[in-house]
């Protein structure tokens, strides 16, 4: 038994599923000879043939406008976008069109749209985004933002698997640094809108997924042996919808609150959460709620840059013994 990498997890769940399920395809840039930008779907192509993975031309719009139709045929397709950032090519076929068929006409669309996304990698202003926020609004979709191994590969099974079109951000810089042990015989299953106690804890929480649940973890530990502070990481992994039940349950058990996200911080899923805790669990609450996130600005190409303007553990700290005074 050996350890899956972040990667290899999202390419066994889909070459599962397109074992399992003869009307599961892929389709994408390069997806296919080249095996994807990443290597995510290396090999499939010779396993599965030319009707299943299918490279296409660079248009996202196109790929996210063949993928609706055929899934209104009744196929599973899931569209590659290579990088998250490219997504708003193919925005209105998604919001317009994928998100609003079962309310217009009641019809199923099952269809994922995998996104590469996050900063870390130096990819600067065009191939480091984290536009999860751009959907929240949208209703008819659902959000996936996988921290580890398991839920990565559980998560997009799951997703293949549902009526509804998800969009399922899986953060590029995770890829070869997480690993988990995954039987390869064992079925990986990951419900949509449950969260997850990653770390328990008694003094405060931290709400986040994607890669911040690792920087979130640093902090933790930090935190425990420099402080003596115990924090709960709730790791989100479905962003819609969101687990209630999971968010009130933690500000009542800790009463303090550090939302942590990669994305930018305006207009952030930060945002929705601390209205959502205020609006349910505000009684809990002894201390105002902090908020961790990206600057305001494009995502820089310089490496010092972008480690000023991501989140990290050192800032996470910082936000919990500020919160921990009150």
């Amino acid at each position: 038994m050996s350890e899956t990498t972040y990667l290899q997890a999202i390419h066994d769940a889909l070459r599962e599923e397109l074992l399992r399920d003869p009307r599961v395809f892929l389709l994408g840039e390069d997806i296919g000879v080249y095996g994807g930008a990443f290597k995510v779907t290396k090999g499939l192509l010779q396993e599965f043939g030319e009707q299943r993975i299918m490279d296409t031309p660079i248009s996202e719009s196109a790929i996210i406008g063949v993928a609706v139709g055929a899934a209104l045929t009744g196929m599973r397709p899931v569209a590659e976008m290579q990088f998250a950032d490219f997504i708003t090519v193919g925005f209105s076929q998604i919001v317009t069109n994928a998100a609003t068929l079962h309310y217009r006409h009641g019809l199923a669309v099952p269809l994922v749209v995998r996104a590469p996304s996050g900063g870390g990698i130096h990819g600067g202003p065009f191939h480091s985004k984290n536009p999860e926020a751009w959907f929240m609004h949208q209703p008819g979709l659902k959000i996936v933002a996988p921290a580890t191994a398991r839920d990565a590969k559980g998560l997009l099974k799951s997703s293949i698997r549902d009526d509804n079109p998800v969009l399922y951000f899986e953060n590029k810089f995770l890829y070869r640094r997480i690993k988990e042990v995954i039987a390869d015989e064992e079925e990986v299953l990951v419900p949509l809108g449950r969260a997850s106690v990653y770390r328990p804890g008694r003094d405060v929480s931290l709400i986040t997924y994607g890669a911040m649940v690792h920087a979130a973890q640093q902090a933790a530990e930090i935190l425990a042996t420099q402080d003596g502070i115990e924090a709960e990481i709730i790791n989100l992994r479905t962003l819609k919808p969101l687990d209630q039940a999971a968010l009130t349950a933690t500000v009542a058990k800790t009463n303090r609150v550090v939302i942590v996200h990669e994305a930018n911080l305006t207009g952030g899923i930060g945002g929705e959460i601390s209205a959502l805790l205020i609006e349910h669990a505000f009684e809990w609450l002894d201390a105002p709620i902090k908020r961790i996130a990206s600057l305001d600005t494009p995502t820089p190409y310089s490496p010092i840059l972008e480690e000023a303007f991501m989140p990290d553990a050192v800032k996470i700290i910082a936000a919990v013994r500020e919160v921990m005074h009150y």
